[in-house]
């Protein structure tokens, strides 16, 4: 069994969309569209494990979690990049980018070199080794 893919609903489909595919790499099917839900959506897929759905509805409200204190519920997702190097590089570009890093680069106890950081409409995201 795995992990087949998570979805994040959007403000701003494209450019949360492009976000993925500018600094992860991310290959982006056609847009779905089902007009009579107001509904779009893409997927995204990497170069390896579960796929990323990304979703629009107009009629969906603001999350009311708070990526920063956190909550029950889906917290974050992590992206490997397979070395220390490659996750000091791109912490280093999205921190240059703008991006709000929350923590890291940095050992954890549990034996992760991780960064989380929140990416464009404020999803919590950890980059691994």
């Amino acid at each position: 069994m795995k992990i087949e893919h998570v979805a994040i609903y959007a403000k701003n489909l494209e450019a949360l969309r492009d976000f993925y595919v500018k600094y992860f790499q991310a290959i982006s099917n056609e847009m779905y569209e089902n007009p009579k839900k107001g509904f779009r959506s893409y997927f995204l897929s990497f170069s390896a494990g579960a796929r990323l759905e990304l979703m629009q509805k107009e009629s969906v409200p603001d999350s009311l979690n708070d990526p920063i204190a956190q909550a029950t519920g889906l917290t974050h997702f992590a992206l490997s990049l397979g070395s220390r190097g490659g996750v000091d590089r791109l912490a280093e570009r999205l921190r240059r980018d703008g991006f709000r890093i929350l923590d890291g680069p940095r050992q954890t106890g549990d034996g992760y070199y991780e960064c989380a950081f929140l990416d464009p409409e404020g999803n919590r995201i950890e980059i691994t080794e």
